[in-house]
């Protein structure tokens, strides 16, 4: 039998009576433009034949991963929405172009959790045909996409404030990186910037969905209460929702304001139990009217 890819997870044992949670692209590190504009959208554009319609590829992409409630969503469900996108967008129609529609992609992502490559190449291995195709084809794009993340992702120093709250957090609560990015690039961006020594545990999309890493790690082992969640997408409210955690959002935009506003005053009421409740409520209002549900060209 393999490894257990969530021993870690399942392993941890709090050392303080306060757990966070802290996300990392576009969170931590302002990586999400960059990673989206030069090293995601390409691939699509270079690894499914959609030259053509370089500009609308771009465009669905952002939207779905920067701009909109899927913000910072499992890069392969990212992958299906974007293909959705595409397949409706009037331009894309005039260009007659055939947009995949990824069904066995679908299915997998339907069934499996932990959306990441040992799961995708153990389905390759037990799929054939135009299934086992189609499979290779979306390993190949996301396998580019690692590539491009290593080559062109360097020197991209945390937010300022971010550093300071984790500096915040020694000593008084048990703080772990929940990310959907791959554990290598995680592991490589937070010791190339010396931060991983200020969190006990990073969990990359190997170890499953952000809603299992807190279940792991935290649910049942810390009052509901003393859980917080930090991140900059609605993934990452929701995931706090499903363990009755709070959360923190960082204002995609404002992060810097954000994390001054975490360290300042969040925290310690975090701390002192006066966050959830209306507090926490505007936060979270004033952070969601930011993203819309809908993209810009189907409100026209």
């Amino acid at each position: 039998m393999s490894h257990d890819p969530q021993a870690h997870l399942k392993a941890h044992k709090p050392s303080h009576g306060f757990f966070v949670g802290i996300d990392s692209d576009g969170c931590v590190f302002n990586s999400m433009e960059v990673k989206h504009n030069d090293c995601f959208s390409v691939n699509v554009v270079k690894h499914f034949g959609l030259s053509a319609v370089s500009r609308q590829v771009h465009h669905a992409w952002d939207f779905v991963n920067l701009y909109s409630q899927s913000r910072g969503c499992n890069r392969f469900k990212a992958l299906l929405e974007v293909m959705d996108l595409l397949r409706d967008m009037p331009k894309v129609q005039a260009a007659g172009i055939s947009v995949p529609k990824l069904p066995a992609t679908r299915a997998w992502a339907k069934e499996e959790s932990a959306l990441g490559h040992p799961t995708l190449a153990a389905r390759i291995t037990a799929s054939s045909g135009a299934a086992k195709q189609e499979l290779d084809q979306v390993m190949a794009w996301s396998l580019g996409v690692n590539a491009f993340v290593k080559d062109i992702v360097k020197d991209l120093p945390p937010f300022v404030g971010a550093r300071r709250a984790l500096q915040a957090l020694r000593g008084k609560a048990d703080v772990l990186v929940l990310s959907a990015t791959p554990g290598e690039a995680l592991q490589r961006e937070w010791s190339e910037h010396g931060i991983d020594q200020l969190v006990s545990l990073i969990a990359g999309q190997e170890m499953g969905s952000k809603v299992e890493h807190l279940t792991l790690a935290a649910k049942g082992r810390y009052a509901p209460d003393a859980i917080l969640m930090v991140g900059d997408a609605p993934g990452d409210f929701k995931a706090a929702q499903a363990v009755g955690a709070s959360f923190f959002p960082v204002n995609p935009g404002d992060e810097e304001e954000s994390w001054a506003c975490l360290q300042a005053e969040g925290l310690p009421r975090f701390f002192a139990k006066e966050y959830a409740g209306a507090y926490e409520k505007n936060l979270i209002d004033d952070f969601m009217a930011r993203l819309p549900a809908a993209p810009p060209w189907k409100s026209k």
